[in-house]
């Protein structure tokens, strides 16, 4: 940092030094706290505070302006300091909203700041307590900061003060006896209720350590003492898997397992922390309601009913409104999974051998046969054309023909050599296909469920994508929010995927829409009970979302979490629980739409050559028609004449 910057930080904290100071009041009390706490107080932050660091006092208003300045001199702040009061003695929402105030304005210290200490002074336990929940719901300090408070209440006194232990904080009690002064220095440990004294202070010994925890440790790099964390978790294969097994006190209770059952084991044993798990009121991972509350496991985390959601969440930008996100630890794609249909034999299997390019060259050649031999026989020789050999031929008619001019022979021989060829190829390719079925999977893409009206699909209830459609305006998923208010989409929980799976997706008027990692699972989990793959999962995938755990807004677990996370998704620990947990989970991603078959076709597999056996001699009984007319009405015009 250069000098220019050096003295514009110093002179914008000395402004705020002065302005907060002009302003406090006359003290009320004779406010001893600070005076004697001083020499602890400056010795604490002289060992752990960085010397490039500014100072933040906030007084009760029972404190003096004299001591104020005595004390910050001896605190030492070259890099500067700001001095807020707020009253104690008032009403607690009062209060609240005037520490709120001071919260912004110390934000915007912190910020011009390189790191700030936060020192509290107050004998009031409702100041110290609301002070410090204040400051850790509105995030004022990084953890890189340091929060002291300093009272003169006994530790018995200070029961509510559980914010200090989710932040970088210590508690400085001050013992002021008739002869002499010491002080102890408390660190609450955090999601318990035990407090560890660090060192103690006297004027003749100074700083001593009574532990060997420091002054300011690092409490979630790994738990001091292990606490019991809460954590909600629901049904979300492979990630999350539940089932209910029956306990010897003939009981039925959850059993968990999944790839992150066994993340949370690894974070477990790495944070020191046990768990108990919880599933949400109405089974669904949560968004935020039009009322603004929020419902399903973020509701949980949000209310601080737990303290983690194990997800994995998908993050979307409403959620991180709520609640902070662990590093991601899977990306995943939406598919449409559905009902592969009965094997059946195309009836238009006949017309099949050739395709339509060579149906129709096959049309043209002969237009251009019969064209030729209508302009060369009578323009330049002068006789009839003989066209029926051509059309014999293709028939597959026996034919004669007839004349002695060599290109009538030469015509007709390149015709019966194309004509043989084609016949042969279309007669094994007709014999091949007629032993192939065919296995229906319509549903290729969200569009092709959109535009059949007879399907209904069916989403899990309360979650990110959910969300996502309801809230566009315009596109290929405002569509889905109009077939939803059309009815034709039907909402379910998890844990009812495999009855979902079974009882409407196996029957193709119903198709499920979810993670392509969830849709490999439960293909899998049919291919191990039946030993088929009678589903399948569209080509196309969409609504690309990352996943991750979820915990309190601002709660400083998550960082500590992430790290780990991401040595384990680095080292691919992940990915192989993953895989260890999905049999059989490649053996229908895609299953073959055609198989053949040895079996005797029925009439339901070639009605099509009935229909054009039938469309043919209609046809010719309608020319023979016209023919007989024709005929008739030539007689009566000869026998006129």
């Amino acid at each position: 940092m250069t000098t220019t910057n050096v003295m514009a930080l110093l002179l914008a904290l000395t402004v705020v030094v002065l302005r907060a100071v002009g302003q406090l009041p006359r003290p009320k009390g004779k406010g001893k706290t600070l005076g004697l706490a001083g020499g602890a107080l400056a010795e604490v932050l002289a060992r752990e505070r960085p010397p490039h660091c500014s100072v933040i006092l906030l007084t009760d208003g029972t404190t003096s302006p004299t001591t104020v300045f005595t004390e910050l001199s001896r605190l030492r702040a070259p890099w500067g300091a700001a001095v807020f009061e707020v009253e104690a003695e008032v009403d607690l929402r009062v209060m609240r909203a005037e520490l709120t105030k001071v919260t912004v304005q110390a934000r915007q210290l912190r910020q011009v700041s390189w790191c700030v200490s936060l020192v509290v002074v107050s004998d009031d336990p409702a100041f110290l307590a609301t002070s410090a929940e204040v400051f850790y719901r509105e995030r004022l300090l990084l953890w890189s900061n340091r929060h002291l408070a300093v009272t003169r209440r006994p530790l018995r006194d200070l029961d509510d003060l559980r914010a200090l232990s989710m932040m970088n904080s210590a508690l400085l009690i001050v013992s002021a006896e008739a002869r002499s002064t010491s002080c102890s220095v408390f660190v609450h440990l955090p999601y318990t209720s035990q407090v560890v004294r660090v060192a103690s202070w006297t004027p003749r010994q100074g700083l001593s350590f009574t532990s060997e925890v420091p002054l300011f440790p690092d409490k979630f790099y790994r738990f001091l003492v292990s606490p019991r964390l809460r954590v909600t978790a629901e049904e979300f294969p492979p990630h999350v898997v539940i089932t209910k097994e029956w306990t010897q006190g003939r009981q039925w209770r959850f059993k968990y397992s999944g790839s992150m059952r066994q993340l949370l084991d690894v974070l477990a044993a790495s944070l020191n922390f046990t768990y108990t798990l919880q599933r949400p009121p109405d089974g669904s991972f949560g968004n935020q309601q039009p009322d603004g509350s929020v419902s399903g496991m973020l509701g949980m985390v949000t209310r601080d009913e737990v303290d983690l959601g194990l997800g994995p969440f998908s993050i979307t930008a409403s959620r991180a409104e709520v609640v902070d996100y662990v590093t991601p630890i899977v990306s995943d794609n939406l598919r449409i999974l559905g009902g592969r249909g009965k094997p059946e034999v195309d009836p238009w299997s006949f017309v099949m051998p050739l395709a339509p390019l060579v149906w129709a060259a096959v049309l043209a050649a002969l237009v251009v046969m019969l064209a030729t031999a209508v302009l060369l026989s009578s323009w330049f020789f002068k006789t009839p054309p003989s066209i029926s050999v051509y059309l014999r031929v293709l028939l597959q008619e026996n034919t004669l023909v007839v004349g002695e001019r060599w290109w009538e022979r030469f015509m007709a021989l390149s015709w019966v050599l194309m004509i043989m060829v084609l016949t042969q190829s279309y007669s094994s390719n007709l014999m091949s296909l007629l032993a192939v079925r065919h296995i229906p999977q319509p549903y290729q893409s969200l569009r092709d469920v959109i535009d059949d009206s007879s399907v209904t699909m069916i989403w899990e209830l309360g979650t990110a994508y959910v969300q996502h459609f309801r809230n566009s305006k315009s596109g290929i998923f405002s569509e889905v929010h109009v077939a939803e208010q059309e009815g034709r989409v039907m909402y379910v929980l998890a844990s009812d995927y495999v009855r979902v799976q079974d009882e409407l997706v196996r029957e193709g008027e119903h198709v499920f829409i979810g993670e392509d990692l969830t849709s490999r699972v439960l293909m899998a989990h049919d291919f191990s009970n039946t030993g088929q793959c009678d589903f399948y999962t569209s080509r196309e995938a969409f609504l690309p979302f990352m996943y991750g755990m979820t915990g309190q807004k601002n709660s400083p677990l998550i960082p500590a979490i992430s790290k780990r996370v991401t040595s384990l998704k680095e080292g691919g620990l992940y990915d192989h629980w993953m895989k260890n947990l999905n049999v059989n989970s490649t053996v229908c991603i895609r299953p073959a739409t055609k198989i053949t078959v040895k079996t005797s076709l029925s009439v339901t597999n070639l009605w099509g050559m009935f229909v054009a056996l039938v469309t043919g001699n209609a046809a010719g009984l309608l020319v023979f028609g016209f023919e007989l007319l024709s005929d008739c009405f030539s007689k009566t015009r000869i026998t006129h004449l």
